[in-house]
């Protein structure tokens, strides 16, 4: 009896120690390996949620996403805004995610026409939360620190249906953009300002 309880504690033990060294599911690298499936092609899309005053886009115009430079570590997402009135292209944003140990970083590059840094530029944030394979938020904790409640960046992709990009306030999205990933572009964006 006393052999059989030490065999199950033994048993027990190097199970135990076995789960230990085993790393924990890592929801953000399987959301980061949904966006690197995506490489090499770009995506129609549209406005969906803005908040009342917003003008930044008017809901018509035709918004591209490219997932254009991608490696082990960090993906490079331009995002090209058509300008109607002017029959030309905003080409200055690229969302940028990098992946890190035990999460994720999302920055905002944004350029001018020439290729210089934007004023305002490079600001994000890491990934909050637990996440799941196909979302993940992103903390900004300048706006959370101000407002005293949650505000950042949602991201959901479900591969070969849609990619959306999105700020959020508390649980709640306040500004949204959906981007069709069943219709893959046929001609390829040119590269964002400033990348070429």
């Amino acid at each position: 009896m006393k052999k059989m309880t030490l065999i199950s504690s033994l048993l027990l033990s190097f199970s135990l120690q076995a789960h230990a060294q085993t790393p924990p599911d890592k929801a953000f690298e399987q959301f980061f390996q949904q966006l690197s499936v995506q490489c090499g092609k770009a995506y129609p899309g549209k406005l969906t949620l803005a908040p009342e005053g917003d003008t930044m886009l008017t809901g018509t115009e035709l918004l591209i996403v490219h997932f254009r430079d991608c490696s082990e570590t960090q993906l490079k997402l331009p995002f090209h805004i058509e300008l109607e009135a002017a029959q030309d292209w905003n080409r200055s944003r690229t969302w940028i995610y990098t992946k890190h140990a035990d999460k994720l970083e999302l920055r905002h590059d944004h350029r001018t026409k020439d290729g210089h840094n934007d004023s305002v530029t490079m600001y994000g944030g890491f990934s909050y939360g637990e996440g799941t394979a196909i979302r993940q938020e992103f903390q900004s904790l300048e706006r959370t620190t101000e407002s005293g409640y949650f505000r950042g960046w949602r991201i959901e992709i479900e591969p070969g249906v849609r990619y959306t990009y999105g700020t959020v306030r508390g649980n709640d999205w306040s500004w949204r953009i959906d981007f069709d990933l069943s219709r893959p572009l046929a001609e390829l964006p040119p590269a964002p300002w400033g990348h070429e």
